[in-house]
């Protein structure tokens, strides 16, 4: 297959950046997270801080007005009061990841790549989380911070890609397994294992 791409769904603290970023150092394609905004600004005219705001979270104004609507799925023109609307914004970052796929082989960590994805063969489906204990020591070491603040930060993380994830996906469930390839617990795996089984679907996907 000419152009493999990996989509990662990762619960907070299970490492699914990490591990994103080190496929792509072993396959040697590139990995798309925070990027995306960059390209999405880029190419839309948008500050880049508009589209941080609303990466991977529904601002809480917003969250009120849309629950039980359904986003558009176009994007619209800049002389459009909606231009920078939440869900416009969305779909700028939508046509990126659609035109990445259509070019390149690439990682992309969150972003509903999956969702905005689904149909494509040459895509692999990936969430990789991990039990709470595992997490908390993940994001301790990484933040510098006790117990009960990786729990906070955890749960308030998860909770607002999980709400994002569902109001863009139509109400999905963003830890369901149906909608992924293959779910990986890095916990028990540990993420070197992780990477070994992606890396080996990619290897099959690719000789396709």
């Amino acid at each position: 297959m000419k152009h493999v791409v990996i989509t990662i769904a990762r619960g907070f603290g299970s490492g699914g950046k990490a591990i994103g970023v080190a496929l792509s150092e072993q396959l040697g394609i590139p990995c798309y997270e925070k990027e995306i905004l960059r390209m999405a600004s880029d190419k839309s005219g948008i500050s880049q801080a508009l589209f941080e705001e609303t990466d991977e979270k529904l601002k809480r104004s917003f969250l009120k007005r849309v629950i039980g609507s359904t986003p558009s799925n176009y994007t619209v023109e800049p002389s459009d009061k909606k231009f920078i609307h939440d869900n416009n914004l969305f779909n700028i970052q939508r046509k990126i990841i659609e035109e990445l796929a259509n070019t390149e082989s690439c990682i992309i960590v969150g972003k509903c790549a999956d969702y905005v994805l689904e149909n494509r063969k040459n895509v692999i489906k990936v969430y990789v989380d991990a039990p709470m204990s595992s997490c908390i020591r993940s994001i301790k070491e990484r933040m510098g911070v006790g117990d009960m603040e990786a729990i906070r930060i955890i749960n308030k993380t998860d909770k607002y890609r999980s709400d994002y994830y569902k109001y863009y996906t139509g109400g999905r469930d963003w830890k369901n397994p149906i909608y992924y390839d293959i779910c990986l617990n890095s916990g028990t795996l540990g993420r070197k294992k992780c990477i070994e089984i992606i890396k080996e679907l990619y290897e099959e996907r690719k000789a396709k």
